[in-house]
């Protein structure tokens, strides 16, 4: 984890969560909880939020060796340096969404950003956090 905090570059780790009002992604397609602040954001400590130059409310790329996304910053000290968090159950803007309320906050898949073949031997379930990513600011 240590290198993943060294430097100016945005080398980071990814780990899901979950938010009261979105447990699942049917509950995206209920207005009255889907209103209100954005929770589909990406958090970021503010340390590292200075370190790349990252201001809350605006936009961040995500990369993966596999994918990349766009979403919004929210900048919090409830994520531990060197770690970012996307909420899962979201992308509703992916084509087949059939939706309508949903795809208007669509949010971003944090799927497209895991490895496929990464499993846990154990379990045999995929590997949704501790994915290495960078994060950079994305020009206005």
């Amino acid at each position: 984890m240590e290198e993943a905090k060294e430097g100016a570059t945005g080398q980071m780790l990814l780990i899901g969560r979950r938010d009261l009002r979105s447990n699942n992604s049917w509950m995206h397609n209920l207005h009255v909880l889907t209103k209100g602040k954005e929770r589909c954001t990406l958090l970021v400590h503010p340390d590292d939020a200075a370190r790349l130059a990252l201001c809350d409310g605006e936009s961040a790329r995500v990369t993966s060796s596999v994918g990349s996304v766009k979403i919004p910053i929210e900048v919090t000290d409830a994520i531990m340096p060197g770690v970012v968090s996307i909420p899962h159950g979201w992308g509703h803007n992916l084509p087949g969404t059939q939706m309508r309320v949903a795809k208007e906050h669509a949010g971003v898949n944090a799927n497209i950003l895991s490895v496929a073949e990464n499993v846990d031997p154990l379990s045999g379930n995929a590997i949704l956090n501790g994915v290495a990513v960078t994060v950079e600011k994305v020009a206005r």
